[in-house]
């Protein structure tokens, strides 16, 4: 048998293979707009305890940045202004994106 006529017969059961493969995906689909709505009430059900960790986490890491910033200023280096800005930043980011996703989920 010549092996083209092998190789194309093969490529024909493949792409009918796969004809069929995306053709009977649809069928066992679910619903997508009922997932997305499930995930979306899990997420308002979780998240006022996710933002109270995160401002205690905010919390602490502005205490640790207050004290770097204040050993730095008070051994005299010069990228103070550099220091505070970095963690005044990260403080602003950490007020401001829960605030931001409850807005977004409520």
């Amino acid at each position: 048998m010549n092996p083209n006529f092998k190789r194309n017969r093969m490529m024909k059961r493949v792409f009918t293979l796969a004809l069929v493969f995306i053709s009977l995906t649809p069928a066992f689909a679910q619903g997508g707009a009922t997932a997305i709505s499930n995930a979306a009430s899990d997420i308002k059900d979780y998240w006022d305890p996710i933002k109270l960790i995160l401002k205690a986490v905010g919390g602490l890491v502005g205490f640790i940045g207050g004290l770097r910033v204040y050993n730095k200023w008070t051994n005299g280096d010069q990228d103070v202004n550099k220091e505070i800005l970095g963690y005044g930043g990260a403080m602003i980011f950490l007020i401001v994106v829960p605030e931001f996703v409850t807005a977004f989920f409520a």
